[in-house]
């Protein structure tokens, strides 16, 4: 039994003040960087890649997502899978989501930065910036659309290390407005009827 699955984050053209409303099918995806992976009966990594899907290659990437048996992301369901639906097939959105933040809400009851996550989980921080990831998009030189690039495939690495930590240890920590620890429990097994074998995913 093995399961296939894929963490992701997109970065947007616009800001939301620049768009109709607050709706992020509106602000245009710049870039979208997947990590896809192979995991064992125990949830070991078999393979993994990382890969960033400009907008030209966004119907290639939507191969990977309809493979999934779990499509990771944080803040997915209120801004990653809104973004993207312009760009991808109208049943998107039905596809095997699972938001990380969503799921801390259901127990905290409000939202967590994924930067506060990584600080008090993982002892580590982002290095840049969701505003400077639109900024390098609008200058648009190859030094800057470098600097998307990684930015994007940071967010991902730190989403999947926060994903498997909370997998593994059934809690994740964050830093409040106050500057104190907490810890959350979660669950972020799969239903017991869940898993669906897969086969030359690469």
């Amino acid at each position: 039994m093995q399961y296939f699955e894929v963490i992701f984050d997109t970065e947007t053209k616009k800001f939301f003040d620049e768009a109709t409303g607050y709706d992020a099918s509106k602000l245009g995806v710049s870039i979208c960087s997947v990590y896809s992976r192979i995991l064992d009966s125990s949830f070991h990594e078999v393979q993994g890649k990382m890969q960033s899907f400009w907008e030209a290659d966004f119907s290639n990437m939507f191969r990977l997502f309809e493979k999934a048996d779990r499509i990771v992301g944080f803040n997915s369901i209120g801004f990653d899978i809104p973004a993207l639906s312009p760009y991808l097939p109208s049943h998107w959105p039905k596809l095997k989501h699972f938001d990380i933040l969503n799921e801390i809400k259901k127990v905290e009851g409000k939202r967590v930065s994924l930067d506060s996550l990584a600080k008090a989980t993982l002892g580590s921080k982002k290095n840049d910036s969701g505003e400077n990831a639109i900024k390098y998009w609008m200058q648009g030189t190859p030094d800057a659309l470098t600097k998307l690039k990684k930015y994007c495939e940071m967010d991902v690495k730190i989403t999947t290390r926060i994903y498997d930590h909370a997998r593994d240890n059934k809690l994740l920590k964050y830093i409040d407005f106050w500057n104190e620890t907490h810890e959350v429990r979660l669950d972020f097994d799969y239903p017991k009827t869940d898993p669906i074998a897969q086969n030359s995913l690469f």
